[in-house]
């Protein structure tokens, strides 16, 4: 299973360790791992398995991209894996407008203020959205 091509491939707005992750699992995969993992010091095996966390939390496919990005001949790294909340927080807010949700359901969902959703949504509609400009 590879990365959709309809998913942006510019993660600039992630921390750098964050946007190596989402470009070689996908988005999903580096904000799961920053929601579950986020803060920690934690150890990418050479090799992902059926039963290691990582696989529980981003899943098989996904854990195997990530082992096979940071694997140095046989050794896996050690990693911080940043809090990233506001990158977080932005996603939802955007993949719950795309949704249809309104304004004010949308804010709910993100944790963010319904102001920055009204924005971000008139943003959407006039096709300048741009994701850096949303917080």
């Amino acid at each position: 299973m590879t990365r959709s091509d309809a998913e942006p491939t510019d993660y600039s707005f992630l921390p750098e360790i964050l946007a190596e992750i989402a470009d070689a699992a996908g988005l999903d995969a580096a904000l799961k791992l920053a929601a579950v993992r986020g803060g920690q010091t934690v150890y990418i095996p050479s090799h992902a398995t059926p039963d290691h966390w990582l696989s529980d939390v981003v899943g098989l496919p996904a854990a195997v991209r990530i082992c096979d990005h940071f694997r140095v001949r046989d050794s896996g790294a050690r990693l911080l894996i940043p809090i990233a909340r506001r990158s977080s927080a932005q996603r939802a807010l955007m993949k719950a407008l795309e949704n249809g949700a309104s304004a004010r359901e949308a804010a709910a969902a993100a944790g963010v203020h319904e102001r920055t959703a009204f924005r971000a949504r008139r943003r959407l509609k006039s096709g300048s959205g741009n994701q850096d400009d949303l917080f």
